[in-house]
């Protein structure tokens, strides 16, 4: 399994927490690799399985500038055998706590087979690393699932 997990991080909390979800997957056998957005091209979607996005919030709930492209290419793509996930950091003083999560993870639901959403409150704490090993798993079991082999449990 071969999974991308491309985020975009200003103050350093999506940064983080795209590290800690990259950690829990190298606890199993699978090809992951970790992306900065303007490290990533978007033409390469299809050559993953998987792939998880990282968004912080911009304005007024928004998606930060740099990740416009990004999102217009799942669009394009319509693939639903690609398994997605979206997460983010986000400040619950705003009014749309997370929005730019939201506006990914309605397209993704669209557009691929959305597996998992995770939202973490400011720089992930220690409640968010286990949140985060069930994001994992769940992508990982959503590979699974699609695979031939859909009526056995993936091992974790």
């Amino acid at each position: 399994m071969k999974i991308a997990i491309v985020y975009s991080s200003v103050t350093g909390n999506t940064r983080e927490l795209a590290d800690v979800i990259y950690r829990n997957f190298l606890g199993h056998s699978v090809d992951v690799m970790i992306y900065k957005i303007e490290d990533f091209r978007s033409s390469s979607l299809n050559h993953f399985d998987a792939v998880a996005v990282g968004t912080y919030t911009w304005g007024d709930g928004e998606i930060p500038r740099e990740m416009w492209k990004l999102y217009h290419a799942f669009e394009s793509l319509g693939n639903k055998d690609l398994v997605t996930a979206v997460f983010g950091t986000g400040d619950s003083f705003y009014p749309k706590y997370c929005g730019a999560v939201d506006l990914f993870r309605d397209m993704l639901y669209v557009h691929t087979n959305l597996a998992a959403t995770l939202k973490v409150e400011l720089l992930p704490q220690i409640q968010d690393f286990q949140r985060s090993q069930q994001f994992v798993k769940s992508i990982l079991q959503r590979h699974y699932d699609i695979g031939k082999n859909s009526n056995l449990k993936y091992k974790i």
